[in-house]
Parts: C-alpha cells; sequence; structure tokens
C-alpha cells in the first residue's frame, strides 16, 4: 500500500514538472511577443536610419545615433506641447479624482435615499451618450472652446471609474468606522477627508492612473476644441511632427539621390523617437505607485 501511494505521488510529481515546464515555455512565448515591440522601437530610435531602412535591426541597435531624437527636439513646439500636456495632465487628474469621489462616495452610503435612482442615472450614459456634435454645442454653449478647460472639463468624471471606486468603498470601509468617527463628533465630510481617503490610496492610485493616461494620451479633443497652437497638447504636436515629415517627403524637388534616400531613411525612425518621447514620461510614473495599483485593481474589481 505504501509503495502504490509513493508512485502515485512520484507519478503526480512528473505530471507537475511537465506542466511547469510547458507554464515557462507559454510565459517566454508570451513575454517575447509583448516585450519584443517594445524593445524594437527603442532600438530602432537609437540606430542608424539606414540600417533601420534596410531591416537590419532585430535585437541591438545598430550605428548608434540620436539623430532621431534632435529632429524631434528641434520642432519647437514640442516643447509647448510638453508645458501643456503635463498641465492637462496635473490639473485634469486632480478634477477627474475629486468628482469621481463626489459621486461615488454618496453612492456607496447606505443612508443615502437616492443611490439606486443616481446609479441608475449615471450607468445609463454608459450606454446612451449625446453623440459629438451635442457634446460640442454644449461645449460651446459653456465658452469654453479654444480655451484650456476643453481639454479637462468635457470629460470630468468616468462613470466606469465611479462605479469601480464605489465598489471598493462598499467593501473596503466598514460601517463600524463610520460608526465610531460619529461618535467621536465627526461629520460626513471630515470622515471622509480623514478616514475614508486615507485608507482608500490603492484606488485613488488606480483610478488616478487611468485618468492621467488617458489625459496624457489626448489628442482627439484638441483636434475638436482647440484652434489655438499655443494650446495643443503634446500629442497633437507629435502628430503633427510625423504628418508634416511625410508631405515634406512628397517634395524632394532640388535634393539629389542621398539626400532624397537620407530623408526617407530619418522619416523612419522619427516615428519611433516619438514614441519614446511620448511614453517615456508615464512610465516613470508606473513604478512608484505599483504597490497601490495591483492592490487597488483586485480590491476594486473582484467583489461586485
Amino acid at each position: 500500500m505504501g509503495k502504490k501511494v509513493k508512485s502515485v505521488k512520484e507519478k503526480r510529481s512528473y505530471s507537475d514538472k511537465i506542466f511547469d515546464l510547458v507554464n515557462v515555455l507559454v510565459m517566454i512565448v508570451l513575454v517575447v511577443i509583448f516585450l519584443w515591440p517594445l524593445w524594437f522601437v527603442v532600438i530602432a530610435s537609437l540606430s542608424n536610419p539606414n540600417e533601420v531602412w534596410n531591416g537590419n535591426v532585430i535585437l541591438f541597435p545598430k550605428g548608434f545615433t540620436l539623430m532621431a531624437y534632435e529632429a524631434v527636439a528641434e520642432y519647437k513646439m514640442i516643447w509647448s506641447g510638453y508645458k501643456n500636456t503635463i498641465i492637462y495632465t496635473v490639473v485634469g487628474t486632480l478634477i477627474n479624482l475629486i468628482m469621481t469621489i463626489c459621486a461615488a462616495y454618496p453612492l456607496s452610503r447606505k443612508d443615502f435615499v437616492p443611490r439606486n435612482f443616481f446609479m441608475f442615472a449615471f450607468m445609463l450614459t454608459m450606454y446612451f451618450s449625446g453623440g459629438l456634435i451635442p457634446t460640442y454645442l454644449v461645449v460651446g454653449k459653456m465658452h469654453l472652446l479654444n480655451t484650456p478647460w476643453a481639454m479637462m472639463i468635457p470629460g470630468a468624471v468616468s462613470i466606469y471609474n465611479v462605479i469601480i471606486m464605489r465598489t471598493y468603498f462598499v467593501n473596503s470601509i466598514p460601517s463600524s468606522l463610520q460608526e465610531a468617527a460619529e461618535l467621536d463628533g465627526a461629520n460626513t465630510f471630515q470622515f471622509l477627508v480623514k478616514i475614508v481617503l486615507p485608507l482608500s490610496k490603492p484606488i485613488l492610485a488606480v483610478i488616478g492612473l487611468y485618468y492621467a493616461v488617458g489625459h496624457w494620451n489626448d489628442f482627439f479633443n484638441a483636434l475638436i476644441y482647440l484652434n489655438d497652437k499655443e494650446l495643443m497638447p503634446l500629442q497633437s504636436f507629435l502628430r503633427d511632427l510625423l504628418m508634416t515629415n511625410k508631405m515634406s517627403l512628397t517634395n524632394m524637388q532640388g535634393l539629389d539621390a542621398a539626400q532624397a534616400e537620407a530623408k526617407m531613411q530619418l522619416s523612419q525612425t522619427l516615428k519611433y523617437s516619438a514614441i519614446i518621447v511620448s511614453t517615456v514620461p508615464v512610465l516613470c510614473i508606473y513604478p512608484f505607485i505599483q504597490k497601490y495599483f495591483v492592490k487597488g485593481v483586485m480590491i476594486g474589481s473582484v467583489k461586485g
């Protein structure tokens, strides 16, 4: 009997090893699939345009050069775009968080009688929206067109994020804390600011990151609501830079064959450097909130 049990354990151990091996191989394949394109963008932006154009850049940069980044840096409006995008991201994210908290917290309170009605009204907007033209008319009536507020006010609240934050408040903030705070003389605002928000750092980090990335990558609202170049965000200028470079390729009169070829090769690496310039700042932020991000995603989404 003992030998039989031992053989079963050995057999299961062997099958577990096979399973682990297959898992490792699958994970390696997935890592290569997802990371190699990102790595290629980095090495292509640092490689000689001629090497990239000929397809010689695969795993490591060849002919190291910062030519593509110099071309981006010479585009003066890039720095104006950086300033605008930072302002839109910081101020817009603060507005988003404040509005989301103001919507989610009352909906999480059992003593808020009309919470079901407002929850239904909020969720209705997720399925039926006014559309682009009515939204543009509303923004125009509010005199927000061609102002920085047009990049922050129209999308001040995401109902999806409100639902996530409300779920976190319901499942992670016990009602006993509210009762204890009331016994100590704290009102609703004090309870929210001094107890609920300090205990909600994970979900605030998650929602804040969602909003910040959305503001950082936003160029569509700029196309719709802004006309002044001084107000344009970074993404719009990078788009214009790529489009301008492509348009300049169609007009190569006066250039010899070598110059025309070099210009075409530079346009190939220019798009990679533009991607790096626009994504690195967001990637630098993530490590500082990673511990909150993982915890907030799990707590805010597992329980319904």
